[in-house]
């Protein structure tokens, strides 16, 4: 009996001294790799898989631990795709976290119909519609881009700025184009913009004659086109050049991409818009880093990146890849006081938060979470110019 218990003192005074073991964690990176938004999502899987990359570079994630990545389509309008795709990440991949979905709609259906009653961590770079702010998401749901009730007002910002006195206004017929659509409406009218029409469009259509006819009926100064820049939204802008109803065009976030520009070619240009970005250290620091690394960037590339690591971060900070533990991590992470934390500097993030120490993570997009787990966010004003986007300034 003796030596058993000298025994059993010896293995724990040996537990005691070795290191905790390390932990491994899988991420989900959810996005409509096929869809109206295809031309945006290999960017900002690429995005995520940089801040995967320099965590496992480091060395000091969890003890030594290792993360892996595993990428599902959520086609970006298929609620019922995304819910598919949602669940087998879940079940059949085990991942501990879900960097997405893309598009508002689906984002809203895999968080109820899968994240919500799993208990798994999303974070979307993208998903914007403000209706996602009052979901009930058991402190689940969180977003590195910023809701378009900011962007509303940014856009009528820029219209006023632009002299523009009258616009019609299209939108894609879901969510993420309603929601945006009477953000902007709502802000360009209480600056004294009259929004003539405000009317949906169906994505997959060959022919938009018949809706670019209702839209040049109404009339205004510029077309406002709140859709996505692979599908109905180009179908749009072409019909209004070809017909000769519109010439100039506003382009909102899911509109802005070296895609539709090289579609359209050079009769885009004098057009302008807006998309979440900010020119921050961290951003350009972000930008030479994906260059480094061959990654083509784009729009909400940055984001993801931020979102991915926000999860990473929060995983060490509260010692566990388990969702209902780190995701009260997340904010903390995200926000003062700590030691601010930018792209390329995340294995420094793990050793502090490995050590007890707090950090401040501003990444590739600025990031400040605000309550709700939203991001407060900043835009980049752009034009098109000899067929290229150029930036005017930050707002």
């Amino acid at each position: 009996m003796k030596t058993t218990l000298m025994a059993l003192a010896s293995a724990a005074a040996l537990a005691a001294a070795s290191p905790a073991l390390a932990d491994d964690a899988k991420i989900g990176i959810l996005l409509g790799f096929t869809g109206p938004l295809e031309s945006l999502s290999p960017a900002m899987a690429l995005g995520a898989e940089l801040a995967i990359a320099e965590v496992n570079e480091s060395g000091n994630f969890m003890g030594g631990g290792s993360v892996t990545s595993v990428r599902g389509d959520d086609t970006c309008i298929d609620a019922g795709a995304a819910t598919t795709a949602g669940e087998r990440l879940v079940t059949s991949e085990g991942v501990n976290g879900i960097m997405g979905a893309m598009c508002s709609g689906v984002t809203g259906a895999v968080l109820q119909n899968v994240a919500i009653p799993n208990g798994m961590v999303m974070i979307s770079p993208s998903a914007t519609s403000p209706a996602l702010t009052s979901v009930e998401d058991n402190g689940l749901f969180f977003r590195t881009a910023p809701s378009d009730a900011r962007q509303g007002v940014i856009v009528a910002d820029i219209l006023a700025d632009h002299d523009v006195k009258s616009a019609a206004l299209t939108f894609t017929n879901n969510d993420y184009g309603k929601g945006l659509a009477d953000s902007i409406a709502a802000a360009a009218e209480a600056k004294g913009i009259e929004i003539t029409i405000n009317a949906p469009h169906e994505d997959g259509k060959g022919d938009y004659s018949a809706e670019v006819a209702a839209l040049a009926s109404a009339g205004g100064d510029i077309l406002i086109v709140a859709g996505y820049l692979d599908q109905g939204g180009r179908g749009i802008i072409q019909a209004s050049l070809d017909s000769g109803a519109f010439d100039t065009f506003f382009l909102p976030d899911g509109m802005v991409g070296d895609a539709l520009v090289e579609a359209i070619g050079d009769d885009l240009d004098g057009s302008y818009g807006v998309l979440p970005g900010s020119d921050s250290e961290g951003s350009q620091i972000f930008a030479g880093l994906a260059e480094k690394a061959g990654n083509v960037t784009g729009v909400y590339a940055p984001e993801s990146y931020d979102a991915a690591a926000l999860m990473l971060m929060a995983m060490q900070k509260s010692g566990s890849t388990d969702p209902a533990t780190y995701k009260d991590a997340i904010m903390d992470v995200a926000n003062a006081p700590g030691e601010k934390i930018l792209p390329g500097e995340l294995g420094k993030a793990l050793k502090i938060l490995a050590d007890g120490g707090d950090v401040d993570y501003v990444g590739a997009s600025d990031v400040e979470l605000i309550e709700g787990g939203e991001s407060g966010g900043s835009f980049r004003e752009i034009e098109i110019k000899d067929g290229a986007i150029e930036t005017v300034q930050y707002r």
